[in-house]
């Protein structure tokens, strides 16, 4: 199995192909991560209110312990800090609830880019790809089995005419010495018929 041609010109134009799909494989790569940071950044926001809410709980149940130090009135004083200090706390947990949501958002935008752009990128470039290695491999096999010779000359034949300006023309035209089957003008329309493909005879 051949993965490039064998002409220049043919295998300047795979490994360019190939360079194009690479670039854009890696610039969807880096766009889809830069789109993650920018989502990312909205969780600061929720950064702050965790560690917000999680230092004024820290505080509230400090001063309700030292509260409940107070003779008499300490229970009374430690009841509503320490009530002020759960909710802090619900706060600070908030402040997470947004970071994780940001996260997920985040995370499923940037697995949906990399997917689409993947998805993009390979429906372009490999189905070409794989047609001309399948081509190519049929081609090539052409060449050794018995009438394979005939089949590629009446492959050049029906192809485009320019190719065919490099055979010296006989009399009566090349279908006509195909029909024959003139074996000089069999094997010039066959060599046409693999540089079109881009093998080498």
């Amino acid at each position: 199995m051949r993965l490039y041609a064998q002409t220049r010109a043919r295998r300047f134009r795979q490994v360019l192909a190939d360079l194009i799909a690479v670039a854009l494989l890696a610039a969807a790569v880096t766009f889809a991560l830069a789109v993650h940071d920018a989502i990312m950044l909205l969780a600061e926001p929720g950064r702050k209110v965790e560690d917000a809410g999680g230092s004024l709980a820290s505080g509230l149940g400090d001063a309700g312990n030292a509260a409940s130090n107070v003779p008499v009135v300490g229970g009374i004083l430690k009841k509503p800090l320490q009530s002020a200090a759960e909710a802090s706390t619900g706060l600070s947990d908030a402040g997470q609830s947004m970071q994780d949501a940001v996260g997920r958002a985040a995370d499923l935008t940037t697995f949906a880019l990399l997917v689409v752009s993947v998805a993009v990128v390979l429906a372009l470039w490999l189905p070409p790809r794989l047609r001309w290695i399948r081509r190519s491999a049929l081609i090539r096999g052409l060449v050794d089995a018995p009438g394979g010779a005939d089949l590629l000359a009446l492959r050049a034949l029906t192809g485009p005419v320019a190719d065919l300006a490099a055979v010296s023309v006989p009399p009566g035209g090349l279908a006509d010495a195909w029909r024959r089957g003139d074996e000089q003008v069999i094997g010039d329309l066959s060599r046409v018929a693999l540089r079109q493909a881009g093998l080498r005879p």
